[in-house]
């Protein structure tokens, strides 16, 4: 048996840890003290707290070790393992757009965007509604974007345009609120053919003050306060909001993947509407 002071020196890990990890169930001592309370670790314990320390240098939670060594079976080991790397990927990727972000800031000043007002009529779409939170609306605009795309290639409904999304006020102001996204089409003919979570509508005419980006394709991690939001900008983006007592009720942000050729329904010519 060993003191907490001997088995800290052992382990590398300080006795203020190891009383946090026995504390939380990760790794309690062999024995404690019924008189004085003193913990005692048995030198078996060593090889799991070199592991517990290993793990925890390379950034895992100390819930995600704790399962890790009480897996039965290296798959389930392995399994949780990859997860905490998928989670380490995706904060490399959100750390990378960060300093993108920050090395934009620190970049010559470009010309300032050139701000267009275009009237849109009313416009037949496809269009998928939900109320989401902020932090959910990547991961939404993806699903929703595989669900039109299967109603599309399911039925004999025809697509008139690129996609497009509507955001309200209130997911950006306060972190929940409608969100759409939607197909101009050439019809609402309904065919009677399953829609899923889809609807055919008609978009209301809109007037809009358009902004068009042309980005790298990188992604990006855009600021509440922008007039729209996406997972990923496109080499061509345009922004689009329109207003209501002077304040915006809508926003539209639309990409596409080349440059524009033609003029169209969307908000900005030749581009995807969102």
């Amino acid at each position: 048996m060993m003191t907490i002071g001997d088995f800290s020196r052992a382990t590398r890990l300080s006795a203020k840890t190891l009383r946090f990890y026995h504390q939380v169930g990760l790794l309690a001592p062999a024995r404690v003290d019924p008189g004085n309370g003193y913990r005692l670790y048995s030198t078996a314990q060593i090889g799991d707290a070199q592991v517990i320390r290993h793990f925890r240098s390379l950034g895992m939670p100390v819930q995600i070790i704790g399962e890790v060594l009480a897996a039965d079976g290296v798959a389930k080991r392995n399994e949780l393992i990859a997860g905490h790397l998928t989670r380490l990927e995706v904060q490399l990727d959100q750390t990378r757009a960060a300093v993108a972000g920050l090395q934009g800031l620190l970049a010559p000043a470009e010309a300032p965007l050139a701000v267009t007002h275009q009237s849109v009529p009313e416009m037949p779409a496809l269009v998928i509604r939900d109320t989401i939170d902020l932090a959910d609306l990547g991961d939404w605009c993806t699903g929703a974007t595989r669900d039109l795309e299967q109603v599309l290639r399911t039925t004999a409904i025809v697509a008139t345009g690129a996609r497009g999304g509507l955001w309200s006020t209130e997911l950006f102001v306060d972190e929940r609120g409608p969100a759409a996204l939607f197909v101009p089409v050439a019809s609402l003919d309904d065919s009677g053919a399953p829609l899923g979570r889809a609807r055919l509508e008609l978009l209301p005419p809109v007037d809009l003050a358009v902004a068009t980006h042309r980005g790298t394709g990188a992604p990006t991690t855009p600021s509440p306060r922008s007039t729209a939001r996406w997972e990923r900008t496109s080499p061509h983006t345009s922004w689009a909001s329109t207003a209501r007592s002077g304040r915006p009720t809508w926003r539209r942000l639309q990409t596409v993947s080349e440059p524009p050729r033609s003029a169209g329904r969307s908000s900005a010519p030749g581009t995807d509407p969102a």
